[in-house]
């Protein structure tokens, strides 16, 4: 059979476009495939915890406060709540995984050999306050505002004086804990919220829970 100019033209024409078709597919599976690693679902927004009036610190917190200053201080000009995005949503979720992984659970009493001590993990041990404090400072380093970041003291499961780290955020407070590494809204915890640490001075308020542990000093 004898082929044309026209021929040939409709040819190279069907065959670009099958081409065309073939790459477009092929980025698209691409996409997909790379879109859980690069790209992180950001949560449902919830009720944020209410603060009340003031309330008593922690002893071991106002210790803590004198042996590391920079640790307790804040600057009002900083935003009061973090603005989520997937990038910075995997970054808490990486850094609470990461620590909760890396630090020995130990008692204050086991590590210390007293009730109560705050501190960093320095030493790669701690218990739970300790993880936290160690979570804030990474994620301060990350470039979040320490100042949406607050120590919290509530009453966890057992009934004991726990300590975990609320992030106040534009979609709710969650909560940073080493007792697992899902970052949960506080009301999703079971935790009964008693006080953390305010955003406007250097004290605590009140979350209107039940009194205050004198400790926060298991794992």
């Amino acid at each position: 059979m004898r082929t044309t100019g026209t021929d040939h033209f409709k040819t190279g024409l069907q065959m670009g476009l099958l081409m065309l078709i073939v790459c477009v597919g092929l980025l698209g599976a691409d996409a997909k495939a790379q879109s859980p690693q690069t790209m992180a679902a950001l949560p449902a927004a919830s009720a944020g915890l209410t603060a009340g009036a003031e309330a008593r610190p922690i002893l071991a917190w106002t210790e803590f406060c004198q042996s590391y200053p920079a640790e307790c201080a804040f600057d009002r000009a900083e935003p009061a709540r973090i603005a989520l995005t997937p990038a910075i949503w995997s970054s808490i979720v990486a850094i609470n995984r990461r620590v909760n992984r890396t630090i020995d659970p130990v008692t204050d009493q086991e590590h210390w050999g007293r009730p109560d001590r705050w501190d960093l993990a320095e030493d790669g041990r701690g218990d739970c306050e300790d993880f936290q404090l160690l979570k804030r400072r990474m994620l301060a380093a990350a470039g979040l505002p320490r100042r949406a970041m607050r120590m919290t003291v509530v009453i966890d499961e057992k009934g004991e004086g726990h300590a975990v780290l609320t992030l106040v955020t534009d979609r709710g407070d969650y909560i940073l804990d080493n007792k697992t590494n899902a970052v949960l809204p506080w009301a999703q915890t079971g935790y009964v919220f008693i006080k953390r640490e305010g955003q406007d001075a250097l004290a605590w308020v009140s979350l209107g829970g039940a009194s205050s542990p004198v400790t926060t000093a298991n794992r």
